[in-house]
């Protein structure tokens, strides 16, 4: 089965973090796996068995997903945006996949509809019509008018075979952000949480007893990373700040000033984040899909400061959905004190670690097995 995977990431990475964990997941099933990514490159993901087609790169200005920029800063023109159309049309046509699988579109990425219409036209003309699904995660962006959920639905009925909702209906079900309508339900497949396999302990106890601050890989959390240095005052555990984004030298270096002295580590993402959370004492974070499954992974007990820039809720709705299991609580943007965050992060250390032994977290093999049914078989 060869399997194309569209996905374009505008602010954080989170969006290809989730489409290459289920593009590994195919390959190691033993599948031709392509990921075409429109967003910044990220040579720091795990690329591992797939084939990269990047097109010419765009983010978002900041959390105004309607104004694109290219690697310049400037804003994108038709031109651009045409050129990119013609090359993923063309790779598609050179690749020949058995299943498209289109990351968030067309619940979202309404900037970049006539690139994915284009895709999906292009499929629907070949001579063999691939499967087509879309991938999305457990909370979306509800949409701000009726308008946009109907459009969404009329491109899914005209082109998509399946939606892959990548939850555990027993604890985020997409009705919490979606309207789901009868001809939207029929086409849902839940697939359970999709994340790497569990991490093992980091084998040089790098984090143990430690307070990690993190806010994705992404340009976004420097309010949370001031108010975690403020936090670190009046704390009695070391800290670790994590930050992320093209200009994390930058933002480490400011963020050292206002620490001054303190007895602080600020450093930028490390890929071994996921180790250093099973023996961090908390965890103080932003609450993406990619973090919430690495904290529920590993027990930690955590603080979650939810994004909600631009009027952004996906995060906040997500926070709520897992504050009701202990040692997680949150704190909102508006509320965050360095005092608060203090006092919280001691709150949730003392409930003590979670066990998710119950937890549906094989959403990436699910999603093959759907994947490989769709096409007609493994490979």
């Amino acid at each position: 089965m060869k399997v194309l995977i569209v996905v374009t990431h505008l602010l954080g990475t989170g969006h290809l973090s989730r489409g290459l964990t289920l593009g590994r997941a195919c390959a190691r099933a033993g599948h031709d796996v392509w990921v075409m990514s429109g967003g910044r490159p990220a040579p720091h993901m795990d690329y591992t068995g797939l084939q990269l087609v990047q097109l010419p790169s765009i983010a978002s200005d900041g959390t105004n997903f309607s104004r694109l920029l290219q690697e310049d800063s400037t804003e994108v023109d038709d031109a651009f945006m045409q050129r990119r159309i013609e090359a993923a049309v063309s790779s598609l046509r050179d690749i020949q996949p058995d299943v498209i699988v289109t990351e968030l579109f067309p619940f979202g990425r309404r900037s970049l509809s006539n690139e994915f219409q284009a895709i999906l036209q292009a499929a629907q003309e070949m001579n063999i019509r691939p499967r087509i699904v879309c991938s999305i995660r457990d909370i979306l962006a509800p949409p701000s008018k009726p308008s946009k959920a109907e459009k969404a639905q009329a491109l899914l009925t005209e082109y998509y075979d399946a939606v892959l909702v990548h939850s555990d209906p027993g604890i985020v079900a997409l009705e919490e952000s979606w309207p789901v309508t009868p001809e939207v339900a029929k086409l849902l497949r839940y697939t359970g949480f999709v994340s790497p396999p569990a991490s093992s302990p980091h084998p040089d106890n790098v984090g143990e007893g430690e307070v990690l601050v993190s806010a994705g890989g992404g340009s976004v959390g420097q309010a949370l990373f001031e108010c975690a240095v403020d936090a670190a005052r009046l704390s009695d555990r070391h800290w670790r700040l994590l930050v992320g984004g093209a200009d994390a030298a930058q933002r480490i270096k400011a963020l050292q000033q206002r620490a001054g002295d303190l007895d602080i580590t600020i450093e930028g993402v490390r890929p071994d984040f996921r180790q250093m959370l099973h023996g961090a004492a908390a965890s103080v974070s932003m609450c993406g899909y990619n973090t919430a499954l690495d904290l529920l992974q590993t027990g930690v007990p955590a603080v979650l400061v939810p994004f909600d820039d631009g009027g952004e809720v996906e995060q906040t709705l997500r926070a709520k959905s897992l504050a009701h299991q202990s040692a997680m609580d949150v704190l909102t943007a508006r509320d965050a004190t360095a005092e608060m965050m203090a006092a919280l992060v001691e709150k949730v250390i003392q409930e003590g670690r979670r066990h998710g032994d119950d937890l549906q977290m094989q959403g990436a093999d699910q999603t093959v097995k759907i994947l490989e049914n769709l096409a007609g078989g493994p490979a």
